[in-house]
């Protein structure tokens, strides 16, 4: 199964999961340090929120040599689209109901005000849409990114009646016309969010996978540098100007070092045996799903607990940080274990769905 197969590609999806979960909670954090009137620093080694780089170059990836099966196949593209709909849909419809459900209670506590009915319908649907702030999010603001995987997974289930190579290079360029023409003439919403060059990064996602399936590893040495040419840049964040470059776009910035991470990841597989520590991480990148969605109530959980009960002035902000990344992966292992993976076991079962249950 591809879960045992590509291990480290579930430690990356758990990296990439924690550093978003860092992302919030230091934002978090700097609420907390506001309120105690003290100086808070973000930290700046990393730019967290690429960890959503990394999780489009990942979906790219995955489609791409999980769905073998699928190519030039009379059900492939309905098979494709159950399987997708039943990994995506039910933990992201329960989170925005829980969240519409909490924001309903206590508005406060969420700093979030009631969505129109247009809105919530969006959401469900995995539709960009304009909110109050004008802003385009959905209701739950995290789903802005399924909103450009849903948007992936259809172009991709459409190609799936050609050739794995011929799919590819479908997808591609629809993708790399739509960025193209985007910029040149922009389009209305919902198509101006989809044609976003972040979509890009699902392209260089699925011509690693592509390489991934017709060379199964490569030398260690170049592995490494790999990984570590991907941290390196990371770390430059070239998305950010400087005194002699300007800003690059995110889907390069972010996107090249989130292929070299996962090329690293990908090439890296069956070498080791693994440790207690890699195994861990496993787990965590099994919950992946679930610790991006539901992170944001067990970082707000933790920021409450320290401003009601007056450990924000014994540990300060940054023990909001620190609590809330094992607070957060606890939470999506129960997650995980106690909802997703036995709805998307039953759903698969009562649908018929084969397929690797990770993917």
């Amino acid at each position: 199964m591809l879960s045992q197969k590509l291990i480290y590609v579930q430690v990356l999806r758990a990296i990439a999961a924690l550093a978003v979960v860092m992302t919030h909670a230091q934002h978090d954090a700097q609420s907390v340090a506001s309120k105690l009137n003290i100086p808070f620093v973000a930290s700046s080694v990393f730019p967290w929120g690429a960890g959503v780089d990394i999780f489009f170059v990942i979906s790219g990836f995955i489609m791409v040599v999980s769905s073998s099966e699928f190519f030039e196949q009379p059900e492939g593209q309905s098979r494709f689209l159950k399987r997708r709909l039943i990994r995506i849909v039910p933990l992201y419809w329960a989170t925005t109901t829980i969240f519409l459900i909490l924001m309903t209670a206590a508005p406060s506590a969420l700093n979030s005000s009631a969505p129109s009915l247009n809105a919530v319908l969006a959401s469900y649907l995995f539709v960009p849409w304009e909110n109050a702030s004008g802003l385009i999010q959905p209701v739950y603001t995290l789903g802005w990114t399924l909103n450009y995987e849903m948007f992936f997974y259809a172009i991709f289930c459409s190609a799936l009646c050609l050739s794995r190579m011929k799919a590819i290079i479908a997808v591609s360029s629809v993708m790399a016309v739509l960025v193209l023409i985007n910029r040149i003439i922009s389009f209305p919403l919902p198509l101006s969010f989809w044609s976003d060059p972040i979509i890009l990064e699902f392209v260089f996602g699925m011509w690693l996978g592509l390489l991934r399936t017709r060379c199964d590893r490569l030398p260690i040495s170049i592995c490494l540098l790999l990984g570590g040419v991907g941290l390196f840049l990371f770390h430059c964040d070239f998305q950010q100007p400087t005194a002699f470059l300007p800003a690059v776009s995110r889907a390069l910035a972010w996107g090249i070092p989130a292929v070299a991470l996962v090329a690293c990841a990908a090439f890296l597989e069956a070498r080791q045996d693994r440790g207690v520590f890699s195994r861990s991480l496993q787990l965590v990148g099994d919950a992946s799903y679930a610790l991006y969605l539901i992170h944001p109530f067990a970082v707000r959980g933790v920021r409450q607990l320290f401003e009601r009960s007056g450990m924000d002035h014994l540990f300060g902000p940054w023990g909001v940080v620190f609590l809330s990344l094992p607070a957060s992966v606890a939470l999506a292992i129960l997650t995980y274990r106690l909802f997703e993976r036995p709805i998307t076991n039953a759903l698969r079962k009562s649908l018929e769905v084969r397929g690797p249950r990770s993917t």
